[in-house]
């Protein structure tokens, strides 16, 4: 496959474990090239890769855990340094289909100012709390974009223009761990970002099966419902554009 000049797969991984090896394979089986973010892992999944000398693979690794959407920055700046604009970002855990890589940057490709956002399908081994709970983020993002971002702002299997996604990101020191997918797709909306929404399967690994998950229930919905009180009192003071801290 021919590595792309414009369009890459960024994968953040902190501590995925024996699924990052599949999920990397499988992103490389369907685009060409796949960067691995390693976001301060100690539980060696990345050790399991190939060197990342293949041409189609790299690998950057962080030896601090600073989280997703840290990681994600810190990809996509070095991508656009390399003279890349697009990134897809997938979760390193199996849960985004890497059979949609293609459609999606095809669509990107047609696309370019847009952000490409995943709409997930859930299968019947979706957790009823996380798909009930995500709703009130659904409600609140549609109020605070509009209507017009990520129709499912936690859903983070999306392909972004890196210019955009850097300048908001690089403005508020905010959207740094599990927050991040729902501050990004509001901050890109107000910066004038058009959201194009296609669906995309979405799986929940069994832990018997290596899954893994650093959600932690309270702490982090309490970051989620602080996140969108504050986004909501930008919003109100008129201070959107990806500016305001």
């Amino acid at each position: 496959m021919t590595p792309s000049a414009t369009h890459l797969v960024l994968i953040p991984a902190y501590n995925p474990g024996i699924l990052l090896e599949s999920t990397v394979s499988a992103a490389r089986s369907n685009w060409s090239p796949v960067w691995v973010q390693v976001d301060g892992s100690t539980d060696g999944s990345h050790l399991r890769l190939p060197d990342g000398d293949t041409g189609d693979l790299e690998i950057d690794i962080d030896p601090r855990n600073c989280g997703k959407g840290a990681a994600v920055l810190r990809g996509a700046q070095r991508a656009l340094k390399a003279g890349f604009t697009h990134a897809l970002v997938m979760d390193a855990d199996g849960q985004h289909p890497a059979d949609r890589i293609k459609e999606f940057m095809e669509a990107s490709a047609l696309n370019p100012s847009a952000a490409i956002c995943g709409r997930p399908l859930f299968g019947p081994d979706a957790p009823l709390v996380r798909t009930l709970g995500r709703k009130l983020s659904v409600l609140m993002v549609s109020l605070e974009t509009r209507g017009k971002g990520a129709q499912d702002p936690l859903f983070g299997f999306r392909v972004y223009p890196l210019e955009p996604l850097v300048r908001v990101l690089s403005g508020t020191g905010r959207g740094r761990r599990y927050d991040f997918d729902p501050e990004v797709a509001v901050r890109l909306a107000w910066a004038g970002v058009p959201a194009l929404n296609q669906d995309a399967a979405c799986r929940y690994i069994r832990r018997d099966e290596g899954g893994v998950s650093h959600f932690h229930y309270v702490r982090d919905n309490l970051r989620m419902i602080a996140m969108h009180i504050r986004l909501i009192w930008i919003l109100f003071l008129g201070k959107t554009g990806g500016r305001s801290a």
